[in-house]
Order: structure tokens, then C-alpha cells, then sequence
């Protein structure tokens, strides 16, 4: 009888040890409170328990059904009663055949490599952000790296400034990114963009019979195209330089007169320079005595130009205009990340 106690001894010892190997540490805790669950087990039921509980094969005693043993085998285990020795030998029974409660459950690692599996995707993309963001790899969409050079080659037109001031702002080397910024935001860059509900068409929107009209002070050695890059990127260029510095046109009496632009107001002169001072001349519009010159100047001009240049557009949008052109030499900017996420929408 002690060699078969021995045994079952030894069988729960080792099921004890390879589970304490394997498991974390606060499923251990869990563990020891299901053992003092088991000791809670009244001794009849304990006795009871047995017969479901199949018990490995061991020689002289049946195989795969449970046996009850008289109060007096128990004799042999060291300073214990017939219930002790029962529950002991019940406990034993449950962990070979069942485990433990704690031991594993496949609803809960399932979950946990979920959230593992998400975290780690989330992670991976925090760290290519910020790689790109602080390795400069960021760059502008590709139309951008198309529509450079068209800028380049409608700037060549020396009527794109504006009359009579000669303002030329939009076609300046250091403010002329204000071009394809303003196409980024209206068009993506698409020379065959078409807005039904606007009738603005173009690379840089415009209804045609408007984009015609400005055309014509362009002196083009072609008929005027929308569609065409370089003719919308002069016209734009061209429309931006009168918003700014005012124009003279004539009028439907055919008498000439002059249309302020922004410059012509004291108050802008003080966002766009910090000088309210204006310079104004008989038949010329006034523009501010001081240049433009910080960038922080320049974004301001550029915000409130987009809002007279795209029709029924948002501060926010003029607001964006403002920031990309200000960072023209920074796309990893976040903010202007977060801009150009939202603009791939539109497929840039």
C-alpha cells in the first residue's frame, strides 16, 4: 500500500512541478486558492469524488475506474486521519486528470494575442513615422515635383505681374512654392480637375469665362486652355500678384479705374510688415511703404490671399495654405503631414 500512496505521491509532484515551470507567476496565486477550494470539500463528497475520477494504472489495482479504500488504509500516511489522506488523495486525482482552473484558458491567450498583435502593428507605425519624420524622408506628393518646373516656365512671362504696380509676389523666387500650393489644395495637382457644382476647372481652378478674361492682359501667343498647366499656373499667377497689389482696369463705361488690392489697406500693411505706412500715386493702387519680408509675414499674405482666390473657402483652409507654403522646404512638418494625410484622400 505505501508503494502505491508512494506513487501517486511522486505522479502529483511532478504534475505540480512542470505547472509551476510553465506558469506565470500571478496564476500561481490562483493555483494555491483552488487547492484551498478542494480542502473545503466535505469528506463524504470527497469519498464520492472518487469513483469519477479515473486513476492511473498501477499494478494489482483496476485500470480506468475509480476505487474507494477503507478508512484504515490510510493508516499509513505519516501522522494523518482517513480524511486527510482522502482529500489528499482526491486532490491528487483532480490535477492529473483536469489540471487547474488557472492553468490555461483559450479564450483569454486569444485575446491577449490580439492586443499583443494591435499593439505591435501600432508601435511598428510610430516608429516609420517618427523615422521619417527625424530622418527627413518625408517628401511632397509627386504632382508637386511636376508642377515645379511648369512654375518655372509660366513665371518666364513678364505680363504675370501686376498692373500698373508690378507686384509679383506669386512668381518671386523665394514666395513663387505659393503656386503649387494653392493647386495642392484646389486641385491635387491635376491639370484636368473639374468642379461641376463650381464650374472652376484646371490645375489652378478657375471658371474659364474668368481664367479668359485675366488670359487676355497675359498677351499668350495661343488661345487660352484651362486644362493647359501652364497657361492655369499663368493666369493664377497673374490673378494672386492683382490681389495683392491692386489693379486698374476699365470700367463698363470704358473709363479706367483702380481696384485696391490688399496692400492698399493700413491695417494689412501692419500684418504683412508691421508698418501701417502706404505708398500711394495718382492711377496706382496704394500699396504698403515696407516690404514683405519674414516668413511669418509672408504666410499671413498667403492665408488671405487664398481666401480671395478660392471662392467660399474655410479659414482652416486658408490656414493650411498658409502652412505649407511657410514649410515648402519641410514636408516631414507634422502638421503638414496631417495636411497631406487628409489631401490623399482625394488621391494626390
Amino acid at each position: 500500500m505505501k508503494s502505491i500512496k508512494e506513487f501517486e505521491r511522486r505522479v502529483a509532484q511532478s504534475v505540480l512541478a512542470r505547472e509551476a515551470a510553465a506558469r506565470p507567476f500571478h496564476d500561481r496565486r490562483a493555483d494555491l486558492d483552488d487547492m484551498d477550494d478542494l480542502d473545503q470539500v466535505p469528506p463524504a463528497d470527497r469519498t464520492a469524488m472518487a469513483w469519477a475520477v479515473p486513476e492511473p494504472a498501477v499494478p494489482g489495482r483496476g485500470y480506468g475506474r475509480g476505487t474507494v479504500l477503507a478508512d484504515d488504509a490510510f493508516a499509513d500516511y505519516p501522522g494523518g486521519s482517513a480524511d486527510e489522506a482522502s482529500a489528499t488523495e482526491d486532490r491528487t486525482s483532480q490535477l492529473i486528470n483536469h489540471g487547474r482552473r488557472s492553468a490555461y484558458h483559450p479564450g483569454l491567450v486569444r485575446r491577449h494575442k490580439v492586443a499583443f498583435g494591435a499593439a505591435a502593428t501600432t508601435l511598428a507605425l510610430l516608429i516609420t513615422l517618427a523615422t521619417v519624420l527625424v530622418s527627413g524622408g518625408a517628401s511632397w506628393p509627386a504632382s508637386v515635383t511636376t508642377m515645379q518646373p511648369e512654375i518655372t516656365t509660366a513665371c518666364q512671362n513678364p505680363d504675370v505681374a501686376s498692373e500698373p504696380g508690378q507686384v509679383n509676389f506669386a512668381c518671386a523666387k523665394g514666395t513663387q512654392q505659393i503656386l503649387w500650393v494653392f493647386a495642392l489644395l484646389a486641385s491635387s495637382g491635376n491639370p484636368q480637375f473639374n468642379d461641376p457644382k463650381t464650374g472652376r476647372v484646371g490645375l489652378e481652378p478657375i471658371a474659364p469665362a474668368q481664367g479668359a478674361e485675366v488670359a487676355w492682359s497675359l498677351n499668350l501667343h495661343h488661345p487660352y486652355d484651362p486644362v493647359n498647366p501652364i497657361d492655369s499656373l499663368e493666369v493664377a499667377a497673374r490673378a494672386i500678384n492683382n490681389i495683392i497689389g491692386g489693379a486698374s482696369v476699365i470700367g463698363a463705361n470704358g473709363s479706367p479705374s483702380v481696384q485696391p488690392g490688399l496692400e492698399s489697406y493700413a491695417a494689412n500693411c501692419v500684418r504683412y510688415t508691421g508698418s501701417a505706412a502706404i505708398t500711394s500715386r495718382q492711377g496706382f493702387p496704394s500699396v504698403c511703404a515696407s516690404t514683405v519680408t519674414t516668413p511669418a509675414q509672408q504666410a499671413a499674405l498667403v492665408e488671405d490671399v487664398y481666401k480671395k482666390w478660392a471662392v467660399g473657402a474655410t479659414s482652416q483652409a486658408a490656414q493650411n495654405a498658409a502652412l505649407l507654403f511657410e514649410n515648402a522646404g519641410n514636408p516631414g512638418n507634422p502638421e503638414v503631414q496631417v495636411i497631406l494625410m487628409h489631401l490623399s484622400q482625394s488621391n494626390l
